[in-house]
């Protein structure tokens, strides 16, 4: 069917109004001078512009300006200040409108939700900034300068003739590994701890053993009293961290994933189980509501970031010399020891390993489960070192065991499934 010459006109009109209109939506709900019809009327001039030409769009956005100019020069004259936030909001809708006069969708559709979403989050982005401390603020800029500026110059692939350095991908885990817990910490400084239960699945997300450690030493200074809920916390953050370590290898090397789905689902079950099994019995409903903060003083550092770049190289390099040269189990070896130290480093590396071809994606799954099955069982040695808490030790045992063997099941069973499909 031959398609009407002035419909893509009106389609692009259409978005530009709607675009308009959804932008000047907060600012009327707060009674500003400029509401839904202005940003229309400016998202409208845009469009205009750009359908017209270049020049006229240019123009469009001058025009824009002499508006912004008239609209602040009221502003001054009432008393009520410069609208700067205003001013630029309108900017952005004329920007966009001459992007879809041009025939775009997605990207004017991006600008007009972000420029909503900055107005409409105005007073808590503001309390948030104000409430920053120097050593967040610092933490903020380091990460955003290993992430843009150290990661590009780093050289892509392996730097050795032996194929066991790779610094690129290396440094891509340092900042995947630093952001998770950037922005956990994050959420903890936002919604604050709700409870011991919340803040220790976040807090394992950031670090396990420092939750699992923090638990056990409250335990310990109520006298027991707090059984149950350092029950959850540690529990919690023990599946947070399986969580975790499930998220890197979907991003890493989602193969690796597949071949040991079953293990994390059924070690991720087990944890949720055992906890809501726990939450009904009698005595444990101040597990919910009793407040706790951890102490995650900062939100991220240098010094952090290169012992866990360091450990993960470390990691990556044994890994691949066991593989070489014992095959198999002297990988299986690794993990284990891996595990102790850091699981969320050994899965990252038996990730990088398979997509590299180092080893084989079942060989990397069978090690990422080990490494996070000892990772789970050292929780229990932590709290039993800490707590007098017998109760907790024993409650923990069970737990951490149970869960332990169901991934070992779950990746034997996997493992054993898929070499008899591949035997057929």
């Amino acid at each position: 069917m031959p398609i009407w010459p002035y419909l893509p006109t009106l389609q692009r009109i259409a978005l530009a109004l709607a675009i308009g209109l959804f932008a000047g939506l907060e600012r009327e709900h707060r009674g500003k001078e400029a509401g839904l019809r202005t940003f229309a009327f400016v998202a409208l001039i845009g469009c205009t512009g750009a359908l017209l030409g270049e020049n006229f769009a240019l123009l469009s956005i001058a025009l824009v300006g002499v508006l912004i100019v008239m609209l602040n020069l009221q502003t001054i004259r009432t008393t009520q200040g410069m609208e700067l936030t205003t001013s630029a909001a309108l900017i952005l809708t004329a920007l966009a409108g001459a992007l879809a006069g041009e025939g775009h969708t997605l990207t004017p559709t991006i600008l007009a939700v972000m420029t909503a979403a900055l107005l409409a989050w105005k007073r808590p982005l503001h309390e948030f900034s104000l409430g920053l401390t120097d050593s967040e603020l610092r933490s903020a800029i380091l990460l955003a300068i290993l992430a843009f500026v150290v990661y590009p110059v780093l050289p892509a692939g392996f730097v050795d003739r032996w194929e066991l350095l790779d610094l690129q991908a290396a440094w891509l885990i340092v900042i995947l590994i630093a952001g998770i817990g950037f922005i956990n910490y994050v959420l903890l400084k936002l919604y604050g701890a709700k409870g011991l239960a919340f803040a220790g699945f976040l807090g394992g997300l950031v670090n396990s053993s420092v939750t699992v450690t923090e638990m056990a030493h409250r335990d310990r200074d109520s006298g027991g009293r707090l059984t149950s809920v350092a029950y959850a916390g540690i529990t919690l953050a023990t599946v947070a961290s399986i969580l975790r370590n499930a998220v890197l290898l979907a991003l890493l090397a989602p193969v690796v994933l597949v071949g040991s789905s079953l293990a994390f689902i059924l070690m991720l079950g087990a944890g949720v189980t055992l906890l809501i099994a726990r939450y009904r019995s009698p005595g444990a409903a101040t597990a919910v509501s009793s407040p706790a903060e951890l102490p995650l003083s900062s939100p991220f550092s240098i010094t952090s970031a290169l012992k866990f770049g360091l450990l993960f190289l470390v990691l990556q390099i044994a890994g691949v010399l066991a593989q070489r040269s014992l095959g198999q189990p002297g990988f299986y070896v690794v993990s284990a020891l891996g595990g102790l130290i850091s699981g969320a480093s050994t899965v990252a590396s038996a990730a990088l390993l398979a997509a590299h071809g180092e080893i084989s994606a079942q060989t990397a799954a069978v090690g990422s489960v080990i490494a996070t099955v000892v990772s789970v069982l050292v929780n229990v040695v932590f709290t039993a070192r800490i707590t007098r808490d017998t109760g907790l030790t024993r409650h923990l045992a069970w737990t951490m065991g149970s869960i332990a063997a169901l991934g070992l099941l779950g990746v034997i069973v996997q493992d054993t499934l898929i070499v008899i499909v591949n035997r057929f």
